[in-house]
């Protein structure tokens, strides 16, 4: 009695079940066929205006080690760390009684030998050979060599600056006993600062030298500074595939000291790129690909290879050629040859965009293989 009844309420529950799913199945064809509000984008060539804020530190432009070419006990040194300096300043002395003493003697040698050569000059010609002329000529030549020598040594042992400039570092005191060509002080010029900044080798041939950038020093706050690519160095390192860029401040803000964080403003405009909006790609289990629009303006699955990613637009090296339109909102639920509704887009004028990357060394990532 009860089983007839219940195999009524399954047939009504199957039908109306039935009635739901074709409806929806006529609701998704007339969506189809109406279309769907999507956004595009077109592709074509543009040069991208890269901006990388890169780091690196400032150091003196002119920095010179302090050695002695002389050896000896250190007398009195005359400046320290932060003292400031004016070129040919007596920095350090060395004892010179030594010396002293010699460049006495090789000045009393000599003056014994002009002595000698000159008698024998005023001789009469048969007294006074040539040979013992030559010989009294060599004796004077060699005792003024000598005399120069000890004059030279002497000289050693009042080390001057070369430069002016302000001494950042004194290893040695007075009353130490130094050999030769000991590291006694190191000077810098403080009035002339570079920046030694590591750049992608992706980057690396647009930079010319003396081109114009700005740099921030963070510990003078906000301010952007002035400064040109001083040198470009022509080799890249094989591990980090980076190059060296000297970036010189011009000039140099108050404040700035050698050993400073900066940060370098690298502006940057690539060759033309055939690009999309990152936001339209996508990707599946095959690998890259992105909604085309045809020509009768349905949705066309369509696979990419992709190469430079420069922020929010990617290069594209094969699946699209210029003037093609790809989805880049309305992606989700969209599939291939779905009717698409769209205004037109308007394509990209100059200036080319900028496009601003993260306070990094990273180079740009290459998506290609």
């Amino acid at each position: 009695m009860h089983l007839p009844h219940r195999l009524i309420i399954t047939a009504f529950l199957i039908s109306h079940l039935l009635l739901l799913v074709a409806c929806s199945d006529h609701k998704q064809d007339k969506d189809k066929n109406k279309g769907k509000n999507v956004e595009v984008a077109v592709v074509e060539r543009q040069a991208i205006k890269v901006t990388r804020i890169l780091t690196g530190s400032l150091e003196a432009m002119q920095t010179v080690r302090i050695f002695n070419q002389e050896p000896g006990r250190i007398k009195q040194i005359h400046f320290y760390e932060g003292d400031t300096i004016e070129k040919d300043a007596i920095l350090v002395e060395l004892e010179r009684d030594l010396i002293e003493a010699e460049f006495d003697k090789a000045r009393a040698s000599t003056r014994q030998a002009k002595l000698d050569l000159k008698r024998l000059k005023q001789l009469p010609s048969q007294l006074a050979s040539q040979d013992q002329l030559a010989r009294a000529q060599t004796a004077v030549d060699q005792a003024e060599a000598e005399s120069r020598l000890q004059q030279t040594r002497l000289n050693f042992t009042q080390i001057r600056a070369p430069f002016a400039g302000t001494i950042s570092a004194h290893f040695k005191e007075p009353g130490d006993v130094v050999p030769i060509h000991s590291h006694i002080m190191t000077i810098i010029n403080p009035h002339a600062l570079k920046a030694r900044i590591y750049v992608s080798e992706i980057l690396l041939g647009y930079l010319q030298k003396d081109a114009q950038l700005t740099l921030r020093i963070d510990a003078l706050g906000d301010t952007q500074f002035p400064a040109r690519i001083l040198r470009v160095h022509p080799v890249v390192d094989p591990v980090t595939r980076q190059g060296v860029v000297e970036v010189q401040l011009n000039p140099v803000p108050e404040g700035a000291l050698p050993g400073q964080l900066c940060r370098l403003y690298l502006s940057t405009e690539t060759s033309p790129l055939r690009t999309i909006p990152l936001a339209s790609l996508r990707h599946d289990a095959k690998g890259e690909y992105v909604y085309r629009v045809d020509q009768e303006g349905n949705s066309r699955y369509t696979r990419v290879k992709t190469g430079l990613q420069l922020n929010d637009r990617v290069e594209i090296l094969e699946g699209l050629a210029n003037g093609d339109l790809v989805i880049v909102k309305g992606i989700i639920g969209l599939r291939d040859g779905h009717k698409v509704l769209f205004n037109a887009p308007q394509a990209v004028k100059s200036p080319p965009p900028s496009v601003n990357t993260p306070q990094t060394n990273t180079p740009i990532t290459h998506k290609g293989p």
